[in-house]
């Protein structure tokens, strides 16, 4: 086994959340104590000299000040997030730190919104990656040169790592360290730290982007409202075109134009939401969700809750559905 030490550097920026840095380099630090020597040197950098003020208020300190140049020994470069990175933009000092070192070290990447500041050294072209659900569709559009992969819990993609939000940060690190030091280590350290070695799933579980937002003028919203109410009645083109008195072609038309997808499409969003909240109290089994959905069988239900929420119906009520549910339920 390679014994030299590796240097992981985890990049700051004022208001960084801090699960993003502390997650990771916990995981780090676990490993070292599991391999029994120092396989991590972990290093946190920032722009300038000073406590960091992180989303949450408490104050890191910086190991290693970005305007005094770059240190030579990095091994991996993580770029930790912030709440607002979509509209924040990190120091021209910082994009131009990035750039000169992410060539030289073997691995680099981001943790949760971390993708915005990595993306913006414009070194990421064609490259697959992920980020935070709540804001992957804002990369996409900032960065259209991005493969960006919404449901994704952390992607490898060549020397590039990416992980999806907050928490995820941990299951990357984890990662790492299964590279370097090989499964046994990697899973003492997820047994030590009470984590999935592989967490099951995708992250679009969590995800509330989904819900079927109301769009288009105030009639069409109308209708969106009495189908979200009402997602057990019959909702075929023709049906809905008439409670508008327009023809299906023609409602189909304006529907797509001024909502932006297809009336198919919105409501098997509409229904898979109105699954997710009857299967997150925890009362009705999957296959009466699907009858009370509209759904037309289990099958049906099953395969449109997987494909928009990335796991089962029934994976997702034992993992969602309150504590507060009947315990025969």
């Amino acid at each position: 086994m390679d014994i030299e030490t590796k240097t992981i550097v985890v990049v700051t920026v004022p208001g960084v959340q801090l699960l993003d840095v502390s997650g990771p380099l916990d995981v780090f630090a676990e490993a070292n104590v599991q391999a029994g020597y120092q396989a991590y040197r972990l290093v946190v950098a920032a722009e300038q000299p000073g406590p960091i003020c992180s989303s949450s208020g408490v104050r890191l300190e910086p190991d290693l000040i970005i305007s005094h140049g770059v240190e030579p020994s990095i091994d991996t470069l993580l770029v930790a997030g912030c709440p607002n990175a979509a509209e924040y933009r990190a120091g021209d000092a910082t994009t131009n730190w990035l750039k000169q070192v992410i060539p030289k070290v073997r691995r680099y990447g981001s943790v949760c919104s971390g993708a915005f500041f990595l993306a913006a050294t414009e070194l990421l072209h064609g490259r697959r990656v992920t980020t935070h659900w709540a804001v992957a569709d804002q990369l996409a559009q900032k960065f259209p040169e991005l493969i960006v992969e919404k449901d994704a819990i952390h992607i490898s993609d060549g020397p590039l790592r990416t992980a999806a939000g907050v928490t995820a940060g941990l299951d990357l690190a984890l990662s790492l360290v299964e590279e370097d030091l090989g499964s046994s280590i990697a899973k003492r350290v997820a047994s030590q730290l009470v984590m999935f070695f592989k967490r099951p799933g995708g992250q679009m579980q969590f995800s509330r982007n989904r819900e079927a937002a109301l769009a288009g003028h105030m009639a069409l919203q109308e209708l969106q409202r009495w189908i979200a109410a009402n997602p057990h009645l019959d909702h075929s083109i023709s049906t809905l075109a008439q409670r508008l008195n327009l023809s299906p072609r023609h409602f189909s038309r304006m529907f797509r134009s001024e909502v932006g997808v297809t009336p198919a499409t919105w409501i098997k969003e509409a229904r898979v939401n109105a699954a997710r909240h009857m299967l997150e109290q925890g009362q009705l089994a999957p296959k009466q969700v699907a009858a009370l959905c509209g759904f037309a069988d289990s099958d049906t239900f099953r395969r449109a809750f997987v494909r928009l929420v990335g796991v089962t119906p029934a994976e997702y009520r034992k993992r969602f559905a309150s504590k507060l549910a009947p315990p025969n339920s």
